[in-house]
């Protein structure tokens, strides 16, 4: 980010990081309602059950005493006409009385319970308790070629996703194993334009050849793990997102160190509309998580004012990407800053910090962290890309199953990482295209369909406590024609930039 930030600009960037960031809060609450009504739907479906059950149950219960009544009378004693009619009755009544006493309570209770009864209060119908994958949502409100579209868009963000880290993590370690053989004084660093033809191990490796050794040595350990499952990953995640929280903090500290004590060396200019397009993808891609949404909200147990929580969840972050940004364009000069910003803290002629631990932390961070999340994300597209080729009624062949789907899953992303290791063109791309499609297209149209769903299921009048602070349809819209115009926006800019 903040070397996007250094080519488009400060102004321009501030403005855009701003605008994104409140349009991706806004496709949160969108989510957050669509999963309130899947959750409605599914808690429905299942008293409709209960129900039907019930009622067939009681049916044959009735048919039984009805028989058995009859039963008596063929060989009992004879009865006159309104006899039998009376007794008849009576035993009707019992079974009905004898019925509804062993009912429990949740079978006598209404499909749909009245707004003043306390029960409702107690289990609303809108309550979030079971996790509802964008999958499943996309099944239950999606037609057939929106479900295909849905799944399309989620299947290349994955594919971008894999692409990036592959590129990363041989691309950190390249840079930071390839020796730089010159001769420090004032600016040396910044004097040298290291290119892939460089020279990395003496003459006869270069840093494209080294790029490449470690991305196959990548590919090699980490690509296996697409043929089976990962399961019981939540400490690795928790250790993941605690080293991320580190490394941003001490590259903040690092920067803001360096500006104060004067020896900043960025000078960024107020606006560059010709890098506005990778800035763009950089910022959707930063502000994603509408698709992990089911398993970020639905452990949360008070759920009260959850709009408020997502509302300073985004505030907290877009602060940190504002602080890391603009120190980092203010530190570095603006040409110079990397890619892999945690790479411009292993100057070794004009160091940042004295302590190489520091250092050598920061450069090996994206290593470890990415390394950790592509198994987790290349099993997550291998089970999307199984689901979107799915036929009913058909079961894959075993080398279908268990060969063909990991390969195709690892081989397209692996070899995009062969061709370029430019991360800003891959961050900028996925997040332009597939990921402004999950980001904004496919919550507005997820949550329209979950209102026409909701009004035909429960009325106009049903109360969703999780309902969008934007409720109005005119916000729906508006995140269309804005996720539409994006899209050709940056497609064209990227056509007359080439041209």
């Amino acid at each position: 980010m903040p070397k996007a930030f250094g080519a488009a600009g400060r102004l321009i960037s501030l403005v855009l990081i701003i605008l994104l960031g409140f349009f991706s809060f806004m496709t949160t609450t969108f989510v957050v309602e669509t999963m309130s009504v899947a959750n409605a739907r599914l808690r429905w479906k299942t008293r409709e059950k209960q129900n039907e059950v019930h009622k067939a149950t009681f049916e044959e219960k009735l048919h039984a005493a009805f028989a058995n009544n009859h039963k008596k009378r063929v060989h009992g004693p004879p009865y006159s006409y309104y006899e039998r009619m009376k007794k008849d009755d009576a035993h009707t009544e019992d079974v009905i009385e004898d019925e509804e006493e062993n009912q429990s309570e949740e079978e006598r209770r209404a499909l749909l319970a009245p707004v003043n009864d306390p029960k409702r209060r107690r289990v609303d119908l809108y309550d979030i308790t079971e996790r509802v994958e964008m999958g499943q949502m996309a099944s239950m409100f999606f037609n057939k070629i929106g479900w295909y579209l849905f799944y399309l868009c989620i299947v290349i963000y994955l594919y971008g996703d894999l692409a990036i880290y592959a590129a990363a993590v041989p691309k950190s370690l390249r840079d930071i194993t390839c020796p730089v053989n010159i001769t420090c004084n004032i600016k040396p660093s910044k004097q040298i334009n290291l290119t892939n033809s460089s020279p990395c191990w003496g003459t006869a490796v270069n840093r494209q050849n080294a790029y490449r050794v470690y991305l196959g040595a990548f590919s090699l350990l980490l690509g296996p793990f697409v043929f089976f499952n990962v399961q019981k990953t939540k400490y690795l995640q928790l250790l993941t997102s605690l080293m991320r929280w580190v490394a941003f903090t001490i590259m903040i500290i690092l920067a803001m160190t360096r500006i104060t004590h004067g020896k900043g060396e960025g000078h960024p200019k107020m606006e560059s509309i010709t890098s506005v397009p990778n800035l763009f993808g950089v910022c959707v891609y930063s502000f994603m998580c509408q698709h992990s949404l089911p398993s970020l909200v639905t452990p949360i147990k008070n759920k009260r004012h959850l709009s408020l929580l997502v509302f300073f969840d985004f505030l907290v972050i877009l602060v940190f990407y504002l602080v890391l940004s603009f120190t980092g364009i203010f530190c570095f000069n603006n040409k110079d800053i990397k890619d892999i910003y945690t790479l411009n803290f292993m100057d070794k002629c004009d160091p940042i910090t004295s302590a190489k631990e520091i250092s050598y932390f920061l450069g090996l961070f994206p290593v470890f962290t990415l390394s950790t999340n592509f198994p987790i994300i290349a099993i997550t597209l291998r089970n999307n890309l199984k689901t979107l080729f799915h036929r009913d009624g058909y079961t894959y062949p075993w080398i279908i199953d268990r060969i063909f789907f990991p390969l195709l899953t690892i081989v397209p992303p692996i070899a995009v990482a062969f061709g370029t290791d430019d991360l800003e063109f891959l961050v900028g791309v996925t997040g332009s295209y597939a990921g402004a499609g999950i980001q904004y297209l496919v919550p507005a149209f997820l949550v329209y369909s979950a209102r026409k769903e909701q009004r035909i299921l429960f009325g106009p009048g049903s109360i969703n406590k999780h309902t969008s602070p934007f409720r109005h349809t005119f916000w729906v819209y508006f995140v269309w024609i804005w996720g539409t115009l994006s899209i050709i926006f940056v497609t064209v800019n990227h056509i007359l930039t080439k041209s």
